[in-house]
């Protein structure tokens, strides 16, 4: 039985153009990429798709190819909507007040276990995890929709594969790391 497709949003951001180009625009239909629209912001160039697929992950890797293969000169960066999230995003993006959210980091609502910020404790901004922080709100019943969590997962492992492609050292220290944390708790465990 084939699996049913859906339609799925994402944006692109890419490296190697900074400006529009109308052979860059027509390459990029020809490569497959005619659900998707060329736009610039600050000299950075990003592609919104709309596109058809099993998954979110076939539709974004599917884009990732094409666009890569329409000119030698693009790279994909990463896909928008990003993991890093400071309160006053984590409240757009659920729909709600930036105080509900303060509450919930404080402790003053729900049960007191809000996720650690990735960074900005020692700064002046908390920046947290977006899969991280809709794991914990489905986990607590704050948020119904699985699907959620699973789109924020999947953008962020892409994002991380995006970002290590180009650098194998990366993945060989990133690799050494985890197994040195998992034989340290193994050895905390003994």
């Amino acid at each position: 039985m084939k699996e049913k497709e859906a339609t799925y949003n994402f944006v692109l951001v890419l490296s190697g153009v900074s400006e529009p180009d109308v052979r860059l625009e027509d390459a990029l239909f020809e490569a497959g990429c005619d659900d998707a629209t060329l736009a610039f912001r600050n000299g950075v160039s990003y592609l919104e798709f709309d596109r058809r697929a099993r998954s979110l992950d076939v539709a974004i890797l599917s884009a990732v190819r094409d666009v890569e293969r329409a000119d030698p000169r693009l790279t994909v960066v990463r896909v928008e909507p990003g993991d890093s999230v400071n309160a006053s995003e984590i409240a757009r993006r659920i729909q709600v007040t930036r105080e509900y959210i303060r509450l919930l980091v404080q402790g003053k609502r729900g049960e007191g276990d809000f996720p650690a910020p990735q960074s900005g404790i020692t700064g002046k901004t908390l920046v947290w995890s977006w899969a991280g922080v809709v794991r914990w709100m489905f986990q607590h019943n704050l948020l119904e929709d699985i699907t959620v969590v699973d789109t924020a997962e999947t953008i962020r492992d892409i994002n991380d594969a995006l970002e290590i492609r180009g650098n194998p050292a990366a993945i060989d220290r990133r690799l050494k790391y985890l197994r040195e944390l998992q034989g340290g708790r193994a050895r905390a465990g003994s």
